[in-house]
């Protein structure tokens, strides 16, 4: 395993984590030179995932310092190799949170790339070189086209940015449950944040009731009015839950804090399915009553494949859905990782790289 290989010729600056204390400051590294099937990307804007927090503070014990992190980003390409398909010079694409797979098994060729045994992600991963994968809190960077996708342009860059990470994750088990495509189903979105958002924008615009489930009453107005939603319910108040009981068709469950599902299965009727996509760092408390006494089912699943993903920006451009953002310098990096471990912005942070290189 290393940083770079000889192949990394190509410096560039960006902004990185060196230790546990998650503090992230500048930093310059080597990328590798634009290969036969790479594209070289200038980095536009990226934004801040709840996951860049886990892996500065290496919450998860697996961080290899020093880590750049990023994986929603978006730019321009600047340079396109020789057997590069589908991709030229000044072409808006994005690239979320894969780097390599190992584009033979049954998922890669089922356009499931995000669960092949060996996906490496686009940062704090091994590429195929053998060299740690470095993210998009930087000013360029080289990828496989085969991970790249195209950003409509219809699309505002800094505001799609999320969708790469935040977007497809809460896009992929809605089409897997058939919630894209026909409407009318009764849905429920735990959490309000980054990916929670996004979820309710989807649910309203596929023809759903959408109900925002939260622990903060003061977020009521904000999912009616401003998002869109149908209901809310206090996920601490008994009398809410009794009434909503056996309600809704399908529950995305956003919230990347412990918190307990007794009171959200009790929501789904006969048959419902409670789907997990954000990642708590402790195990969840999984009781058995509500399963067995409602035939329902628990499942979880992480973004979705490149396919997958430029479909969900193609219809992210049908519907004018991006994500709703605070754009920040790049000297504000930490005062938002702080922010974003206190839940305090509205929904995502998105890092304008471009104006950094301007500096």
């Amino acid at each position: 395993m290393a940083a770079t290989t000889p192949n990394h010729t190509v410096t560039v600056s960006g902004w990185a984590a060196h230790d546990s204390s998650g503090k992230i400051s500048p930093y310059t590294f080597k990328r590798r030179k634009n290969g036969v099937n790479d594209v070289t990307i200038k980095i536009l804007y990226c934004g801040i995932c709840h996951t860049d927090l886990h892996y500065a503070k290496n919450e998860w014990g697996i961080t290899m310092y020093p880590v750049v992190p990023g994986h929603e980003i978006v730019g321009v390409v600047t340079e396109a190799g020789s057997d590069v398909k589908g991709f030229k010079e000044g072409d808006r694409v994005g690239i979320g949170c894969m780097a390599a797979s190992c584009l033979d098994c049954e998922h890669c060729e089922t356009g499931q790339e995000n669960y092949c045994e060996k996906m490496e992600f686009v940062y704090n991963g091994i590429f195929w070189d053998g060299s740690i994968t470095y993210g998009g809190y930087s000013q360029l960077i080289v990828a496989d086209h085969r991970f790249v996708v195209h950003v409509p342009e219809s699309l505002p860059m800094d505001a799609a940015a999320p969708l790469l990470c935040a977007g497809i994750t809460v896009f992929s088990p809605l089409k897997d449950h058939d919630l894209v495509a026909t409407g009318g189903k009764k849905i429920g979105v735990v959490g309000l944040g980054g990916l929670g958002h996004l979820a309710v924008k989807f649910g309203k615009a596929f023809g759903h009731h959408v109900t925002v489930i939260s622990t903060s009453p003061s977020k009521e107005e904000e999912a009616k009015q401003r998002l869109g939603a149908d209901d809310f319910i206090i996920s601490t108040n008994p009398e809410q839950l009794a009434k909503a009981k056996r309600s809704l068709d399908f529950i995305l469950d956003t919230v990347s804090a412990e918190h307990p599902l007794l009171s959200i299965l009790e929501l789904l009727k006969v048959k419902g399915t409670l789907f997990l996509v954000g990642a708590p760092d402790k195990p969840l408390q999984l009781p058995s009553f509500p399963l067995i006494m409602g035939k329902r089912s628990v499942k979880g699943g992480i973004i979705g494949g490149i396919k997958e993903t430029q479909e969900m920006l193609d219809v992210c451009a049908k519907y004018n859905i991006t994500s709703d953002i605070e754009l920040i310098t790049a000297d504000r990096i930490n005062e938002a990782i702080e922010r974003v471990a206190k839940n305090d912005v509205r929904y995502r942070f998105v890092i304008d790289i471009a104006a950094a290189s301007k500096e």
